[in-house]
């Protein structure tokens, strides 16, 4: 990898260099990936401990997979902010968001984002009892007002990368008794979330988290929200294996009362993905990954492109090129093309040169 690995150097050197190794260590991808806010890549460690935890299957001699669960639930606490017993593991944040959809009363007002991604939005449309607001995302803040339950709304946007005002939101809720919830799927990994802000906040791991598929998690208040466990299997007992048959005698007395039932393969191996984002660290992912993505708005301007305005996020996203998607993958160049835009995500595997690269190929 080049020079710039993370951003401008602003430690000593060794630990400059131990950083870029660590990743030079994990990531090796074969082409230039810049779609992250599709799927991050597997690092190395993750994809040897699911091979082991396959293998042991095989074997006969089955590895404890619920303790890389476990493990994985408090990674993830520690990146966001909060006690492990806050956090729920699942696979999916439309379940998420449907269990918080189910909690709430027929007739009640939720704010929602213009053009949201569809897991946030629709398990709140099809309650068919419930008054779904919508407002463009800039508006989000202004527009919680008395009466509104619940505000639903992507951290940042995976359609082109905008951030809602986080801090406005908070105050406005604040003001208006008003229960928020972020769905941080694009942000985790990348951007900082206090989730001890917000009344719920979900996120899924394949993306910026560089999990794999079928790890999800939930965070919910001290007091659990309110929420009913309505998929509450085994796994949501409070001793889960004196829980298999007929109903749950005592459901877990913490969030895990709305795990669902884990895909232990994923868990197996986003034990160790979350590990390297610690290692890391989120402050010095986000420097490097804003460093590459203000490189390319820089390199568009030059270009007489103009990108949706989104600043401070590593999500780029540029209107009327995205149906250069199938060229550019031709070309080794993986992006994404989104509603007619054309959509680079930046992360900590890019480097300057994989931004150079798609530019050199967009100029030609």
């Amino acid at each position: 990898m080049d020079e710039g690995i993370f951003g401008p150097q602003s430690g000593p050197m060794e630990t400059f260099e131990n950083l870029r190794n660590l990743v030079r260590a994990e990531f090796a991808p074969k082409n230039t990936y810049l779609n992250t806010a599709s799927t991050g890549l597997l690092p190395a460690r993750a994809v040897a401990a699911m091979r082991d935890a396959v293998q042991s299957v095989a074997d006969g001699q089955s590895q404890d997979m619920f303790a890389d669960v476990e493990a994985s639930r408090s990674a993830f606490a520690r990146l966001v902010g909060v006690s492990d017993r806050r956090v729920a593991a699942g696979a999916s944040v439309a379940v998420y968001s449907g269990l918080i959809a189910a909690s709430l009363p027929a007739g009640a007002e939720v704010l929602t984002a213009e053009d949201d991604f569809t897991s946030v939005l629709n398990p709140f449309h099809v309650r068919g009892d419930l008054k779904v607001r919508t407002v463009p995302l800039e508006r989000i803040p202004e527009s919680v007002r008395p009466g509104t339950a619940l505000v639903a709304v992507s951290a940042a946007q995976s359609a082109d990368g905008r951030i809602v005002d986080l801090a406005a939101l908070r105050e406005a809720a604040r003001e208006h008794g008003t229960r928020t919830y972020i769905d941080a799927s694009q942000a985790t990994g990348w951007l900082p979330i206090d989730a001890d802000a917000y009344d719920f906040v979900s996120s899924v791991a394949f993306k910026w988290l560089v999990c794999p598929r079928g790890v999800a998690f939930l965070v919910v208040p001290e007091d659990l929200g309110g929420l009913t466990p309505v998929f509450a299997g085994w796994v949501a007992g409070e001793e889960p294996w004196d829980n298999c048959y007929g109903p749950v005698r005592e459901l877990a007395h913490s969030a895990r009362r709305f795990d669902e039932s884990p895909s232990l393969f994923s868990y197996a191996g986003a034990r160790h993905s979350l590990a390297l984002i610690e290692e890391l660290g989120v402050d010095t992912v986000r420097a490097h990954d804003l460093a590459l993505a203000d490189r390319f708005r820089a390199g568009l301007d030059r270009l007489g492109h103009q990108p949706v305005p989104a600043p401070g996020s590593a999500i780029v996203s540029v209107p009327q090129l995205g149906h250069r998607q199938a060229e550019l993958s031709r070309a080794g160049v993986e992006v994404s093309d989104r509603a007619g835009n054309l959509r680079a995500a930046f992360h900590l595997y890019n480097t300057t040169s994989d931004v150079d690269r798609l530019l050199d190929v967009l100029s030609g």
